[in-house]
């Protein structure tokens, strides 16, 4: 298999990495081990240390980290900028938070015969972190920064395409000063992540990615009895109601959509718009869409640069075309440029019908789905409409309709009158085939922990001795 940095933004290969052998791996997975021995016996205190050190680090060589990304998977070096900085807060973030989220939880020994009784948050092991390209530094940082913190140790399985920037992740910790080993980067192709999470020193596993990733990953570790998060696709509702201020709606939702080049789970796919304001908000949208300009990523001036691999714009470009010859109409964009690099224009597709892809599939590019509803019911059943659950935005100004429509979108994360984000203070996750578990907050945190409860009795009083033994 190929491990390859190639610039999207010509299709040529920058550099070329040799696979791990197998000799190789599992020394790495043995360095884990050993660091995990080390790293949980550590003081909280000084993790958040070394975890400051790394946000330290990541502001000091955020522009040449932003220019590795945008080289490898062309982001625009704006938002690649943006994105080390992220990083660097949620370390900080992590540092300060995470004694008070490990701290011991006092229960109530009086209610189960205790003298002391207590739950005690610990870590479990090495954890295989099975990550994507599209936002390579943090989709690995809200899965590194907690369990780091919690004195859990990472193996990072990559995407092949942005290799770079998973050595720098390999190099960060480690210059931090966490013990060799805490959190590694392994150069290895998909086939041989089973091997990894089947190993017994591994004890659990995350991944972002694709459903049938998520699918694979669940099954290898379910026979295997090991604990997985997994955030895999969206195919995110954005939904505008009467009420809704049409000018900041159409602003945000260009942003929403075409964010990192439209190459996000989170991204907003579906604009489902009431009929009373359709015509207006159309109107605003594929005007705005339309102005966005497309070219160098390290270029200021850009606002979306290249798809990150040559498939990805293929399969953007066949659900495109799908939806026009079964009689979809495209406002703005849809057609290839000329030349090299894997560029596709902004593009809002309407007239949508559960025949085409894009009706039910989630479209990885800067591709907008418009649809027109009746009433609030329409919406939200059309909002629901399918597999996915990860995140869903509505812009309404009516109270009882924000209320509603936090109960009723089904997702892991509902935005009111604001784009669907990521942050290191809320919960992040999906349901339904959007994956389950959650990263960031507290919770996030909790995830790789073994919740440990500890009863303390007074001299020789026994445990279980009430009516019910379990």
């Amino acid at each position: 298999m190929t491990i390859a940095s190639v610039n999207p933004a010509t299709g040529q290969v920058i550099k070329t990495f040799d696979p791990m052998t197998d000799e190789q791996l599992d020394a790495a997975i043995g360095r884990a081990a050993a660091a995990f021995a080390a790293l949980r016996r550590t003081d909280v205190g000084q993790r958040a240390g070394w975890l400051t050190a790394a946000a330290d680090l990541l502001d000091a060589d955020r522009d040449s980290v932003a220019r590795m990304m945008t080289m490898e998977m062309g982001k625009t070096y704006a938002a690649a900028r943006a994105e080390v900085t992220k990083c660097a807060a949620a370390c900080r973030f992590y540092a300060e938070h995470a004694p008070a989220y490990l701290a011991d939880e006092p229960a109530d020994a009086e209610a189960v015969g205790a003298r002391r009784a207590l739950v005690r948050y610990q870590p479990i092991g090495p954890v295989l972190a099975v990550m994507p390209w599209n936002f390579p530094l943090w989709q690995v940082m809200r899965f590194a920064a907690p369990a780091l913190m919690a004195g859990n140790v990472g193996l990072l399985k990559h995407a092949s395409n942005v290799p770079q920037t998973a050595l720098f992740l390999d190099e960060l910790f480690r210059r931090a000063g966490f013990p060799v080993g805490a959190f590694q980067a392994l150069l290895i192709g998909s086939r041989e992540v089973e091997r990894v999470l089947t190993d017994d020193r591994v004890r659990a596993a995350t991944l972002t990615g694709s459903e049938p990733a998520g699918r694979a990953v669940a099954r290898i570790a379910g026979q295997q009895l090991k604990k997985t998060v997994l955030e895999l696709g969206g195919s995110d509702p954005f939904v505008v109601m009467p009420s809704a201020d049409l000018d900041r709606a159409a602003e945000v939702a260009v942003v929403a959509r075409c964010q990192n080049n439209g190459q996000s789970c989170i991204a907003a796919k579906r604009f489902i718009v009431h009929t009373d304001v359709f015509d207006a908000f159309a109107e605003a949208f594929v005007a705005r869409m339309s102005a966005l300009r497309v070219g160098d990523p390290m270029s200021e001036q850009t606002d979306v640069g290249p798809l990150a691999t040559e498939n990805g714009r293929a399969d953007v470009q066949e659900q495109v075309r799908d939806a026009v010859d079964k009689g979809a109409r495209v406002l703005c964009g849809g057609e290839l440029p000329p030349g090299d690099g894997w560029w596709y224009p902004p593009t809002v597709v309407t007239d949508l019908t559960p025949r085409m892809r894009m009706w039910s599939e989630e479209v990885f590019g800067p591709v907008a789905g418009l649809y027109r509803v009746g009433s609030y019911d329409e919406a939200v059943e059309l909002a629901n409409g399918t597999s996915f659950g990860l995140g869903a935005n509505a812009w309404t100004t009516d109270p009882a309709e924000q209320e509603r429509f936090a109960t009723d979108l089904d997702a892991g994360s509902v935005f009111i009158n604001g784009m669907t984000t990521s942050y290191p203070q809320l919960p992040f996750g999906g349901v339904r085939n959007s994956g389950y578990g959650r990263e960031l907050s507290s919770h996030g945190l909790r995830e790789f922990c073994n919740v440990k409860t500890v009863w303390i009795g007074a001299g020789g009083a026994a445990a279980g001795t009430g009516s019910h033994s379990e």
